[in-house]
């Protein structure tokens, strides 16, 4: 089976810095468009990050030039750089990716648990 498990979330003040991190593990055979997405309360559940196969990058606007995304293909891993952090940026933070399975070769589309990042003003 494949995981995806984040880490890095917590309490940071307005203006500071936190770094996200995502351990795909399991069986991996390929990752594709790996993504953040983060949900405040009461809100819709939306895209911060992408991550492309070949390098490619997009952002929110709201998260543009704060934020940026980048993996460790070694370790099947992906992070989030977040600066300039804002009370609006409070929300939970879910990584994803689209991943095939080394034993049935088939895609998946998988997510993590969650990490909470809270930014007080």
């Amino acid at each position: 089976q494949v995981q995806l498990v984040e880490s890095g979330g917590g309490l940071v003040q307005a203006g500071g810095s936190l770094r996200l991190s995502c351990a795909a593990s399991g069986s991996i055979d390929s990752i594709n468009n790996m993504r953040w997405y983060r949900q405040a309360p009461g809100k819709q559940r939306e895209l911060v990050a992408v991550l492309t196969s070949v390098g490619g990058t997009n952002y929110a606007d709201s998260v543009k030039g704060r934020f940026t995304i980048s993996r460790d293909d070694a370790k099947n891993w992906v992070y989030l750089q977040m600066n300039s952090l804002k009370p609006e940026d409070t929300a939970v933070y879910y990584c994803a990716a689209s991943i095939r399975n080394s034993g049935s070769y088939s895609w998946g589309d998988y997510w993590g648990q969650g990490t909470q990042v809270t930014v007080s003003s």
